[in-house]
C-alpha cells in the first residue's frame, strides 16, 4: 500500500492537511521532540516513527500545515467491516501552534473527510484523561466521553496511565 493510499489534501479554513512523505522524518522527528508534544506521545527514534507514522497498513498519516509549515499531525485508521465501520483519529500540535484553534479546525477537517468521503458513521478518540487541553478541542467538535480505559497507555518512565475513550456520532458533528 502506498504511503498516501490516494488520500486527497485536505483544506479547513486556516489548516491544510497533506498526506505525510518519506521526505517529512526529519519535520516529524523535530515536531516529536518538542516539550509540550513529547509530554503526551514520549520519545521517538526512526524506528518508532517507522511504525507509528510510516505504515500505511494501519493507519493513514496527514501532515498538518499553516501558512506552509509543519504545525502538527494528525492520523486516523479504519475499521472497513460495514457492520462495524467507524474510524479512530489521533492528533498533536507543535507548541507554537497550541491554544489557537488550529487542532480543531484540523479535526474538524478530517471528521468532515471520514463522515462525507469514506462514509463513516462513529469515529473515536483516546487521549489522556489528564490531557484537559486536548479532551476541551475534541469536545468542541462533538466528541462525548463514552469511559475510562484504566492503565491504558505506557509513559516514557515505564508507569501507566488512563485513557478517555471519546466517541462522536455523525449526526453529533458541530460543524463550528
Amino acid at each position: 500500500m502506498d504511503l498516501d493510499a490516494g488520500l486527497p489534501t485536505l483544506e479547513g479554513e486556516r489548516v491544510t492537511l497533506r498526506p505525510l512523505r518519506r521526505e517529512d522524518a526529519r519535520a516529524v522527528l523535530t515536531l516529536l521532540a518538542q516539550p509540550r508534544v513529547r509530554e503526551w506521545f514520549g520519545a521517538y527514534d526512526t524506528l518508532r516513527l517507522e511504525r507509528d507514522f510510516f505504515d500505511p497498513a494501519w493507519a493513514y498519516t496527514y501532515l498538518v500545515l499553516v501558512e506552509g509549515e509543519v504545525a502538527g499531525l494528525i492520523q486516523f485508521h479504519e475499521v472497513p467491516d460495514p457492520d462495524y465501520k467507524s474510524a479512530g483519529i489521533d492528533i498533536l500540535m507543535g507548541d507554537d501552534y497550541q491554544d489557537r484553534g488550529l487542532g480543531t479546525d484540523a479535526l474538524r477537517t478530517v471528521v468532515r473527510y471520514l463522515i462525507r468521503v469514506r462514509g463513516h458513521h462513529r469515529l473515536t478518540m483516546d487521549p489522556a484523561t489528564a490531557n484537559g487541553r486536548a479532551i476541551r478541542a475534541y469536545e468542541k467538535v462533538g466528541f462525548k466521553p463514552v469511559g475510562v480505559m484504566r492503565r491504558y497507555e505506557r509513559a516514557e518512565d515505564g508507569s501507566w496511565h488512563d485513557g478517555l475513550l471519546l466517541d462522536l456520532l455523525a449526526e453529533e458533528f458541530i460543524e463550528g
